[in-house]
Formats: C-alpha cells, structure tokens, sequence
C-alpha cells in the first residue's frame, strides 16, 4: 500500500479547489500558539510537498505568520487552506478539506512542548517539541 494519494480538495463555499499530486496519509497536530490561535485549537494538516495548485486563485489570501511560514485562506468564506513553508514552498493543508480516504492516519503531533493542559489525543504518536520540529524542517 502507498503512503501517498493525489488529493483534491474545496473550502466551504467552493469557490477555492485545491489539487495536490500527493498528499501524505499521516495526520500531524500542531500545537503551537499560532496554530492555535488561527483555528481555535490544535490545527490537523497533512504534507503535500510543493506540487499543488489551486483554482480560484483570486479567492485566496495570504498572511506571513511568521518569519518561516504562511498561512492561506479563502477571502469569501475563511476556510483555512493552506501552510506553507516560505523557504521551501511546502504544503501542510489542513485535512478536513480532503475528500477523505478512510486510511489517513493520526501519527504526529509537534510543538507539544505548547500543548495546553485542557485537551489531550487518546492515540499514541511521534511526539516534537517546537525546537525539535525546526531541527528537522530548517537546514
């Protein structure tokens, strides 16, 4: 069985559909207070590598949350579409906007180290702090 699948995906109003050559079956949690202050809570995405591309590219914003990644959503709904490394142009979409195979799997969460106390996920996964994270995504 392949670790990859093509994806496609739309925010809620449509008016934004996203099509990733592959798109990684392992769900990673990030808890980071960016992440979280974006979605509410702990943001759920997938890596999609670099090759994406988007129809109704005119509905979508871009915000520079910090000094290594930015965020994408659509400007008529507010979906969140998209992280994406600056230096290195990778996707991290958020998976609920997949159509969803059923054998995506939960494996990952980093920055734990921000983690607050009031939430916790039942599944056992790899675990980073913040710092591990960037010790592994910057060269």
């Amino acid at each position: 069985m392949s670790d990859k699948h093509q994806g496609k995906g739309k925010c809620l109003c449509g008016a934004v559909k996203i099509f990733v050559s592959t798109v990684n079956k392992n769900i990673g949690g990030c808890h980071c207070q960016i992440c979280r202050r974006w979605g509410g809570g702990p943001l759920l995405v997938v890596e999609c590598g670099s090759d994406v591309s988007f129809e109704g590219q005119e509905n979508i914003t871009v915000f520079g949350s910090s000094q290594w990644l930015e965020r994408g959503f659509c400007n008529q709904c507010g979906t969140h579409l998209f992280c994406r490394l600056k230096e290195t142009s990778e996707y991290f979409i958020p998976v609920g906007i997949f159509e969803q195979p059923k054998d995506f799997i939960f494996d990952h969460q980093i920055f734990i180290d921000e983690k607050p106390a009031y939430y916790d996920f039942a599944n056992e996964t790899n675990n980073m702090t913040g710092e591990e994270f960037f010790a592994q995504v910057r060269p």
